[in-house]
């Protein structure tokens, strides 16, 4: 057992760094620091205070839910964020509201540690480690502020919340401030973390990781020759590389891989579950506890992924009439079920010719996504049962059928979803023991490409490119069919983006990349399912490219100033 994981769970819950920290609120049942800090066993805790706010839902804990908002997933309730989806939301929305508080928390909690290390009785070394630690966790977090937001207030270590809280009254800083800010840490954190740790510490912040962060943040700056010397420190490291198994990658044991940069750390079992809410999120009735599938994968992106031999799928290469018809679309999926609806009456006649046209697929998108007429290993009444994915009415998990909520027709989450009960790993829904990753090798390589693609370094960005390719066996791009030519910078752009889509799938990226690449209307759209039915429609709007800053924020503090639109 790790002791990571072990502070992880202890610490969750600790309320002296504040429950529930807003910029002008300070939680009154607080312990003094003065009287905590005292051991390297308080530095541990606090330090572990701070990364367990990664956890927190509205930080990255759902963060999988983004997806829904890039096009590449879609959904119904809080975690798939259906008002930003549908365009509806307002200054007031929670979803806006609650990131942006919590990632304040989680900013003052890295600030305690740092206003606190000198009085502890440990080395200058290990404060020096430890306060890498702290900066490298406050840069993240403003990282993500300033990418959702824009320009924020900054709050460093000076500011002694239990002292100055009412006085938390700064304006915005720029978003280049806040962009050297967080480089400034990042710079820090590089220079003093070490590069790995030992097993029992497994999945703190190593210098590679900032190194990967800092060329993230130069990248959404369009600063790609810095983002690239920052990638190419990663790559050239040694210390990293792609797992050789895509599938076990996202379960125990791969995600603990060489190919995991940074990652939320995850525990499972009763009394310790501290796990990430994918498998509730993203599963089904027929999934550990009983999920609720709110976030699904969207039928145009399952439908992009390409043959195994790099052409593009079409739909009417299958199935004559399909794109056109919506009748042989539901000949295509629909099954019919005995009257007690136990049993498979009447497959569809297509069944045989689905189950063949997966199988010649990419393979990542069978391992990412329940296709219909496949199996899941599901756990029902938590006992462990093999369901099939059946479209048609009435079925049930007790009869061994998948059952999605809300009667969608469409694709599920089998990536990062448990399957059985995890050999008894898995004791609560909510928590699923799986470390989800927030910068992985593969990652890297892929922004790295897109960096020199836009400095002109076509064959390398190709490189780059087929590198992740070829862990799934799917062919090099340039490597002989004409479908596989990329020769310009703009053919080369859609390689990239469509590897990241299907590569980093249910992992929330691409929202982040159709707002940095400055293509977020193309995910406007009617969003449906596998027969064609309109489930809603995504919007968008300009003034989506950053989020309102809270109205609850910009009632408390007449210095701060909206963004556009809002």
């Amino acid at each position: 057992m790790k002791k990571y994981k072990i502070f992880l769970v202890a610490f969750a819950s600790l309320l002296m760094f504040g429950g529930c920290y807003d910029l002008d609120r300070y939680p009154s049942d607080q312990l003094s620091s003065g009287t905590f800090f005292k051991t390297q066993d308080h530095a541990d805790q606090a330090m572990m205070a701070v990364y367990s706010a990664m956890q927190y839902w509205d930080i990255f804990g759902r963060q999988f839910g983004f997806d829904c908002l890039g096009a590449i997933g879609m959904g119904y309730d809080a975690p798939a964020y259906p008002s930003i989806q549908r365009g509806t939301y307002t200054t007031s929305e929670s979803a806006v509201s609650d990131k942006f508080k919590y990632l304040y928390e989680g900013i003052s909690r890295a600030n305690v540690v740092l206003q606190n290390l000198d009085g502890i009785d440990m080395s200058d070394e290990l404060k020096t480690r430890y306060r890498a630690e702290a900066r490298f966790m406050r840069g993240l977090f403003y990282f993500v502020l300033l990418d959702y937001w824009g320009g924020v207030p900054i709050y460093d270590e000076s500011l002694v919340v239990a002292e100055d809280f009412s006085n938390m009254l700064s304006p915005r800083s720029s978003a280049d401030e806040v962009r050297d800010f967080i480089i400034k840490d990042l710079d820090a954190a590089i220079s003093a973390l070490p590069s790995e740790w030992d097993q029992s510490n497994y999945g703190r912040a190593t210098s590679g990781a900032a190194m990967a962060l800092k060329g993230k943040v130069y990248l959404y700056n369009k600063q790609y020759n810095d983002a690239a010397t920052c990638f190419e420190s990663v790559t050239n490291s040694g210390k990293y590389a792609l797992y050789s198994d895509y599938e076990n990658l996202f379960k125990p044991g791969g995600d603990e891989s060489s190919e995991m940069i940074f990652a939320m750390q995850a525990k499972g079992g009763i009394g310790t579950s501290f796990g990430i809410p994918t498998t509730f999120f993203m599963g089904t009735r027929s999934s550990y506890g009983s999920c609720w599938n709110n976030v699904m994968a969207a039928t145009e992106f399952v439908d992009s992924y390409e043959y195994v031999d790099g052409r593009p799928f079409n739909w009417d290469e299958v199935i004559p009439g399909f794109t056109t018809s919506t009748d042989i679309k539901d000949k295509t999926f629909r099954a019919t079920l005995s009257e007690d609806q136990t049993t498979v009456v009447a497959y569809p006649e297509a069944k045989d010719k689905l189950l063949e046209m997966y199988e010649k697929r990419d393979p990542r998108m069978a391992i990412s996504v329940i296709l219909p007429y496949t199996m899941y290993k599901g756990s029902v009444g938590n006992v462990n049962k093999d369901c099939e994915y059946v479209i048609a009415t009435g079925v049930n998990e007790a009869n061994g059928f998948i059952r999605v909520n809300q009667n969608y027709e469409t694709y599920v989450w089998r990536k990062f979803v448990a399957e059985y009960d995890m050999d008894g790993e898995i004791s609560d829904r909510r928590d699923t023991p799986i470390n989800f990753p927030i910068i992985r090798y593969a990652d890297v390589l892929l922004m790295l490409a897109e960096c020199y693609n836009e400095t002109g370094k076509l064959a390398d960005a190709v490189g780059l490119v087929n590198q992740v390719r070829s862990r799934v066996g799917m062919p090099g791009l340039n490597s002989g069919p004409e479908w596989l030519k990329v020769n310009t910078k703009d053919e080369m752009f859609r390689r990239i983006k469509h590897e990241r889509e299907v590569e980093l799938a249910a992992e929330g990226h691409s929202f982040s990349d159709m707002r940095r690449w400055g293509i977020l209307e193309e995910t406007a759209r009617d969003v449906v399912g596998l027969t064609g039915k309109v489930y809603y429609q995504r919007v968008v709007r300009e003034r989506d490219y950053l989020w309102p800053i809270p109205q609850t924020e910009m009632d408390r503090n007449s210095n701060l100033v909206q963004n556009t639109g809002w």
